[in-house]
Formats: structure tokens, sequence, C-alpha cells
């Protein structure tokens, strides 16, 4: 019995010695046979190819893809929470976008390729065509902007060893850890998807100090400035940063090549601020362009049968560096004169599509173009207003066709939209100070314009959204009334998104005379004057509504709580305002607007020397129209609309302060010991409502005041809830890519 005891225990140890081996370390034999290799995805000149089983021969093949991330509603992207059915349902609404590939940047849990599997699978039963991916190979953000370098073993062996953990994953032969490889999922993957694999994109937006640090340090030191492999090698005018990649590469093919007897395509992730271009020198100042990253200087060897493509993530927004160049033929590409569209606007995202297919022998792929249709903006585009940001759904749709139809006239081999799916966890350099960072994921934040790059929207509710601005107000209740003056009642809801207003007033005639709508959020400032509108309140005030006609509505801030100015004072003002005397009184009686910065440095009297003014837009002003989704006049922007005795009006969290919603937090008195913003808690804010004649006086004379009454405020915590949607722009690309 012992024996026995002794023998299934050894077999046990045994099978998982081998188990922890092969499927978690990787670990294999090759017992020196040579593989027969095959590809069923080949590049030829500048075009890709696939080979087609019913003809037996490789047939062009455009990539018309859809990145997807791994984020949803109330949980963090590196959690990876999405379940199979969901992909599932997500893949198939893809497909009938008339997308062909999905492209993922990283390893995720073993949910998302069951469910690919399981998903192509029925495809090919059916006899339908099956969805392709594109995988990527993540390269942490904390390793590039820190002092290594692009050889240092937590880039360049990590890099290597997460490429090789991304073959055994697509091939069905890994298991993970939870936590074991940094930004990936984690699960047991044992199904083989790499027949629907088409290609690699390894690595990401590449900061352009990492790969300057590393050029200058191996700059013509032995080792460093060639690489010779079997399926990749560098020419001579390679830099250091090159011939890393083209090592990353070659172990990537060598590794699949060896062990699988397969090849796909292979590309290096890439963008502007490291394209391969030299720009001017005010150029190359101003935008602090430092590196270059031209995989032209990688080329494969007869052993790597599926071939190289050259990846760009190009968005018509930033860095337009086109906009500041007067002779464009240096790159390649035709004059400013051939670049404009039928409306006379200037195309310089054509022109750049240009000059990169103009550069480049392999195959182009715009591996990510899109933009937002967040209420906030980042950036703007001087020429096509295909911005970052402040687009509604129907215009997100229109940019999306050019940017597409631009693409593809420049003769690029394929383009995948950013993104599928809404991230409520996403951040953007200009609100990153305004938000609680470590709470975004359980909130919709729509001044975040990084949130709302996709064609499927995450509105707040299970089934539909607690309001909608629409003009219709069955959905209010008597419940909802927090006040009444007169002739006038206010009612108030809110959500993960919102919080929603309601007006009634006898004989409403918007524009006819402005309406107020006071708020007092903080205990720490406010005041019970306002001197541009000459009407005082009750008790101290931090924001006013004014709703003033269709195009005149906005909402005011009390200078003291103005976060652009406790953030962004000198870029903006051109003064320090902590300095004292330039802090404004706790009780000042000015409300200014509400602006957001979109750039810190613009273009001064000197050509494109730093110094100019920063500029901004007025994200505090009120865009008039019917935000209901399903209304045929829906306008994803709007924030109010009147009809007949009452106004609707919908403010995002954000534009009030709110650094966090479901826990109710918002911004303490910048001045007070903070220097910036900092958080405290709130259970109430206090509202009131009135006309341009209510509160009428000067700021020394005592009259009627706006009463302000208590409306009591509940977070949600981590329980949110969300319903899907997919956005208008959905079907308008919809509508071009199902034709083709």
């Amino acid at each position: 019995m012992k024996k026995f005891i002794v023998v299934v225990a050894s077999v046990l140890f045994l099978y998982v010695c081998w188990d922890y081996a092969y499927y978690y370390l990787g670990i294999y034999i090759n017992f020196g046979d040579e593989k027969e290799v095959s590809t069923f995805m080949k590049v030829n000149g500048d075009a890709i190819y696939m080979y087609d089983e019913a003809v037996g021969e490789y047939l062009p093949f455009e990539i018309k893809g859809i990145n997807m991330g791994s984020g949803e509603p109330g949980e963090w992207s590196a959690d990876f929470h999405i379940n199979k059915e969901t992909y599932k349902r997500w893949f198939s609404r893809i497909q009938e976008l008339g997308a062909n590939t999905i492209r993922i940047y990283t390893i995720q849990a073993d949910d998302f390729y069951n469910a690919f599997y399981e998903y192509n699978m029925q495809r090919e039963e059916e006899g339908e065509t099956p969805l392709w991916m594109l995988h990527g190979v993540w390269v942490n953000d904390y390793v590039q902007n820190s002092y290594r370098d692009a050889y240092d073993d937590d880039f360049l062996k990590t890099f290597l060893n997460d490429c090789r953990t991304m073959v055994n994953v697509i091939h069905g032969r890994q298991k993970i850890s939870l936590g074991r490889v940094a930004s990936a999922g984690s699960g047991s993957y044992r199904h083989d998807v790499s027949r629907w694999v088409i290609g690699y994109i390894l690595g990401v937006e590449w900061e352009d100090v990492t790969v300057a640090y590393t050029d200058h340090k191996y700059e013509g030191l032995e080792g460093y400035t060639g690489y010779e492999g079997r399926y990749l090698k560098t020419t001579q005018e390679a830099t250091p940063f090159e011939c890393m990649l083209a090592q990353v590469g070659d172990k990537v093919i060598e590794y699949e090549t060896e062990r699988f007897g397969t090849q796909r395509l292979v590309a290096f992730s890439n963008w502007p601020t490291t394209d391969p271009f030299d720009y001017g020198n005010e150029i190359k100042r101003f935008f602090e362009k430092c590196a270059k990253v031209d995989v032209e200087h990688i080329q494969t060897t007869e052993s790597f049968l599926a071939g190289q493509f050259a990846s760009y993530h190009v968005y018509p927004y930033y860095p337009d560096y086109l906009q500041y160049e007067d002779d464009w033929t240096v790159f390649g590409i035709g004059g400013k004169g051939q670049y404009y569209t039928e409306k006379g606007e200037l195309n310089t995202y054509r022109a750049y599509l240009d000059m990169l297919v103009g550069h480049h022998e392999m195959p182009v792929v715009i591996a990510e173009f899109g933009v937002s249709t967040g209420r906030g903006m980042a950036q703007i585009d001087a020429n096509t207003n295909r911005n970052q940001g402040h687009m509604s759904e129907d215009e997100q749709g229109e940019a999306l066709i050019l940017c597409y139809e631009d693409i593809m006239a420049s003769g690029c081999a394929g383009s995948c939209v950013f993104t599928w799916q809404d991230e409520w966890f996403k951040r953007t350099w200009n609100t990153m100070y305004a938000v609680d960072l470590k709470r975004t994921p359980y909130w919709s934040d729509y001044q975040t314009n990084e949130q709302y790059f996709g064609l499927l929207s995450f509105d707040p509710g299970e089934e539909e959204s607690v309001c909608y601005v629409d003009g219709d107000v069955s959905e209010w209740t008597e419940e909802d009334v927090v006040l009444e003056n007169r002739d006038m009642a206010l009612s108030i809801k809110y959500d993960e998104k919102f919080i929603y207003f309601l007006v009634e007033k006898e004989n409403l005639h918007l524009g006819e005379r402005s309406i107020f709508i006071p708020i007092d959020l903080t205990p720490k400032s406010g005041s019970t004057f306002c001197s541009e509108h000459e009407i005082a309140f009750d008790r101290a005030v931090d924001f006013l509504i004014v709703i003033n006609g269709e195009e005149d509505s906005r909402v005011l801030v009390q200078e003291r709580y103005e976060a652009l100015r406790a953030n962004y004072a000198e870029n903006v003002y051109g003064f320090d305002t902590y300095i004292k005397g330039n802090e404004p009184d706790v009780d000042s009686s000015s409300f200014v607007k509400i602006d957001m910065i979109l750039k810190l440095d613009t273009v001064s009297e000197n050509y494109l020397e730093k110094g100019g003014k920063a500029q901004t837009f007025e994200t505090g002003l009120l865009k008039y129209g019917n935000a209901n989704p399903k209304s045929s006049e829906f306008d994803s922007l709007a924030d109010f609309i009147s009809e007949g005795d009452y106004i609707e009006i919908k403010i995002p969290w954000q534009l009030f302060n709110f650094a966090d919603p479901s826990k109710m937090e918002i911004h303490d008195d910048y001045y007070d010991d903070n220097y910036g913003v900092a958080y405290i808690n709130i259970d109430e804010m206090y509202v009131g409502i009135g006309t341009e004649t209510d509160g009428k006086e000067t700021a020394s004379a005592a009259a009627r005041r706006i009463r302000l009454v208590s409306y009591p405020l509940e977070g949600w915590g981590n329980r949110v809830t969300y319903h899907e949607r997919l956005k208008q722009s959905y079907y308008k690309l919809q509508s071009v890519w199902k034709e083709q």
C-alpha cells in the first residue's frame, strides 16, 4: 500500500511539474526536426494578402478593424472583468458593422479567447466568414517613463518574455497566474485561436524620451548598431532602438516557427511623436520632437514567409506638424494646394498619410484613428474640425468616415477605429487634476474626452437612464420637486453621469427673461451676490446656471472656486494665483465663465516659440437640443431644452467640481493650505430658482434675495448601473463599410 501511495504521489508530482513547466513556463523540447512552416497571411509590395482556400491562392486583404479595450463600467481595465457572453455579443455587433478584424493591445483573460474560439467556430460551421485578430504585446508605461533604456532587463527581457507568452496564448498552450504578466490577463488558455490571428503589433506608442535616451546611450557601441537574425535584420542606418525592435521581432518569429511551424504578419507600433521624418528646427523645438523610429531600417529575410507592415496611430488633431510647415515637397508629397477639401478646408491629415505611405516600401496600416464624443475636449483639429472631444455622435460618425476615406485614398493597407466601447476608467491630461484618479471607473465623466471614443456607449441605468433631456417631462414626479418660488418650481434627479434639473414656470418664453439656478456646494467659500448679473442669494453660492435663450445659456462659477485658475493661472492669465494678493476673496462677488484648457503654450509672436497664451474653450456654455437617443433630433451634446412651460437641463458632475460623485467628493478650497485640488465629502447641496427680477439689488442694498433650500446627496459607491447603446456613429460607419 505504501508503495502504491508513493507511486501515485510521484506521478502526481511529475504531472504537476510537467504542467507547470509546459503551460506556465512555456518550456518545450525541440527534437531538431525541421517543421514545414505555413502562413495564411503574406505581404507583397505595399499590400497585404490572405490565403483563400476556396480558390487556392492569396487574395488582397484590407484590414477593416476595431480596437478593443478591456474596460467596462465599475471595473478597471486591468481587472479583465468582461465575461464570455458579452464578448460574443460584441463580436457579432462588430461584424455587423462591416469590420473584419479586432485589435487587442495585450493578453486578455481566458474568457476573451474562449469567446473568440466559440464565436469563430460557430461562424465557420454556419459557412460564414470568421472574425480576424491583430494581437499586441504591451510595454509597461512605468518602465518607459523611468531611468531605464530599451536594453534594460525590465524593458527588453520582459518584452521578449511577454511576446513568447502571447504566442503560447493564441496557440492554447499557456496558463497565467494572476499578476504574473504585467498589464495582462490571467487564466488557462487551452483553445488554439491562432488560425484567426493575422498578425502581431508589438509594443506601444513609444515615449520619445526613451527612444532618444536609448539611441544616445548606445550610439556607435558594438552590438547595438546592427542586428542580423534569421528572420529580421537591420540596415546600416538602424539606430540602437530599432535594433532592439528587430531583435524582439526576430525572436517572436523564431519561437513561433520552431515550436508551432507557423508565421504571421509582424509590425511595431509607432505614432507621429516618433515618426521617421525630419522637420524644421522650429517644429522640433515647439513640439519637442527629439526621436525617430523608422521600420524601413528593419528588413525581412527569405525565411520570413509572412512579412512586415508598418503600424501607426494617427489622429487628425495631434500633433499636426504640417499645420506649421510651408514647404511640404521636402516630405515627398505635393504642395498645400492639392490638399484642400471641397469645403475649402486644408486637410493636413490626408497629407500626413501620404507622407507615411510614400516613405514606406512595406504596407502601412493606421492601427488607431478616431474622435471622441465626450463633452470635454483636449485638442482641436484647426483645419477640418475632427477634434479630440466635444463632437456629437453624428459628428463622430462623419469624422470617422472622412478619416477612413483619407486613409484608403492615401494607399494604406488597412485601418482600425479607436475604439469599440467607451471606457469610464480612462483619464485625460487636461482633467486629471480635477478628479479622484483612484475612483474613475465608478462614474461616467462626460468632461473627460478619453472615456468616449467608443462606438458603443454605456449609459447610466439598468435599462434606461433616469432622465432624458428631450422636452418630455413624464419621467418627473411630484417627489422630485425640491422647491417652489411663486410661479416657478425646481425638480432634481441624478445618476452616474449627470445632475438633472427641471424648471417649471407659468407662461415660460425661453430667452424672454433670464432664469437663474444658484447652487451652493462647498461650505468653504461662495458669495451671496453675483455682480455680473446684480442678483443676490440668501446663502453663499458657488455656481450659477444662467438660462438666457438657446445661444447664450451657461454655468458660471464663483472665481475663488474656479478650477482652471487654481491649476493653470500662469498659463491662462499670466500670474501665479497663489502669491499673496492674487488669490480671490473667499466671498468674491465675481462669477466667471468655466473654461477648459487645450494647450499650455501656443504660437507667440516669434514663429513657433513657446510662451504664447494658453488655448482654452468655454466648457460651461450650454448647448440647446434634444438629448434623447430615441429621438430623430438626437444631439448627444445637448445640455438643455425647453418645451411648453418646462426647461430640462443636464449638467455633468465634473462641471460642478465633483472629483468623485460616487462618494459625493468635491474640490476643497484651493487656497486654504491646499495650493491646488484636495477633496472633501458632502451630503447635501443647496439650490434655488429665480428670474432676473428676483433678488435684484446692488451689492450694498438689502432687498429680496433668491432663496436656496437643501437637497440631499448620497453616492452609490462601487455599485454602478448601466446599459449598452450603439451610438449614431456606429450606424453611419456601417453604411459605408457594409456597402464595400
